[in-house]
């Protein structure tokens, strides 16, 4: 079953951080082609420092330990696994130049590219999500 999976990451949560990378990490292991785009308070996924230590939404602190449980990975380790699964990530550049980013703070792997770069993969997507 190979076809595209398109994401838009556009928060900066922790859980939104899970959301993202588990869903791409399982489309590339199923032999999907993924792209992610990052935009706004999304780029902290991928910012080398930020997604180190990402916001857990107010009142569900206590998911910590449940994550620890579990045994999750730490997002660096999700971003790494799916750079590994080839999933294609990509920071929105007017959001870096907004922000004031260059492509130094970001992980290694990832791709710089506006909208249009996105909605060219995502024209041809067979699933497209957003979270």
């Amino acid at each position: 079953m190979s076809g595209r999976v398109a994401i838009i990451a556009s928060n900066g949560g922790l859980f939104d951080a899970y959301k993202v990378f588990n869903i791409a990490t399982a489309a590339a292991s199923m032999d999907q082609e993924v792209a992610i785009f990052f935009t706004f308070e999304g780029l902290n996924l991928i910012h080398k420092e930020a997604n180190k230590q990402l916001p857990m939404p107010v009142g569900k602190e206590h998911f910590a330990e449940g994550f620890a449980k579990a045994n999750v990975p730490p997002i660096p380790e999700m971003v790494a696994m799916a750079i590994e699964l080839g999933v294609k990530l990509i920071g929105c550049q007017m959001t870096m130049d907004v922000m004031g980013l260059e492509k130094e703070v970001f992980v290694d792997g990832i791709e710089v590219g506006g909208a249009v770069t996105f909605l060219e993969f995502a024209k041809d997507a067979d699933v497209t999500l957003t979270f």
